[in-house]
């Protein structure tokens, strides 16, 4: 499915974003909209385990968490609340999060969450991977706003690189980016180039310039992802400051 510029929502199984990420939460706020329930899919994938880790913080249990997490997507989408978001008006997942505190406040939300959540269920939640990603959490004690940050900041990083490997795999290259992917994420000298080029059976040389094209494909579609996060190209560097800083709480 796509939309009227042609640009595809979703590409295998990973959710993916139209032009801009605000044309999908417009779609995704509009009940008239034939693209609706695959705009609100791909919002729900990407926020919902940031949230539910922000609820867990704050002291629920995981089955409450899950209840709050699905009704909360629920009562945005009832209350057509994404109609309101604006990127004028700051960040959509700071939206997100006022719009949770706003729900979680009301007594009346929480007494109908597991009922409204469990009667209308807009997204699968995999709460047996949500716990082994939360549990992953160190102990130190960070605040729910600071975790609910870095939960958001480590979606981005697993969207860029179900991104990359899928692009590796449709050129054939799966098994490159298994044994390369590695440098993405360490420095690219912590590992001696001379075993991955026996185990590729490439010289050391091919394996550095496989090392510093997929780097800096990666850091290439990181980018995009954070720009598709934003209302203002100009905002783009700002946005990957607040994600490298969510990542070193």
């Amino acid at each position: 499915m796509s939309d009227k510029s042609g640009q595809n929502f979703a590409r295998s199984n990973q959710p993916r974003f139209a032009t801009t990420h605000w044309s999908v939460i417009s779609a995704a706020g509009k009940s008239s909209s034939p693209q609706q329930k695959l705009a609100l899919e791909t919002l729900c994938q990407s926020y919902w385990f940031p949230l539910y880790a922000y609820l867990r913080r704050r002291g629920y249990d995981t089955h409450q968490a899950e209840d709050f997490t699905q009704a909360f997507f629920a009562h945005i989408l009832e209350k057509k609340d994404l109609e309101t978001a604006d990127p004028k008006y700051g960040k959509f997942r700071s939206f997100l999060l006022v719009r949770l505190k706003y729900f979680l406040s009301d007594e009346r939300d929480r007494a109908q969450a597991k009922k409204r959540g469990g009667g209308r269920n807009v997204l699968s939640l995999s709460i047996q991977n949500a716990e082994g990603q939360y549990a992953l959490e160190p102990a130190i004690q960070l605040s729910p706003e600071m975790l609910f940050e870095k939960s958001w900041a480590l979606t981005v990083l697993e969207r860029t690189m179900g991104r990359l490997e899928a692009e590796m795999a449709d050129k054939n290259k799966q098994k490159l980016f298994d044994c390369l992917k590695v440098y993405l994420t360490t420095d690219k000298d912590a590992i001696p180039y001379e075993n991955m080029a026996a185990e590729l059976e490439m010289t050391e040389g091919s394996i550095r310039v496989a090392v510093h094209r997929l780097r800096r494909r990666y850091r290439k579609l990181l980018r995009d992802e954070i720009a598709q996060t934003v209302g203002d190209e100009d905002q783009i560097d700002e946005e990957m400051g607040c994600l490298f800083a969510a990542l070193a709480y």
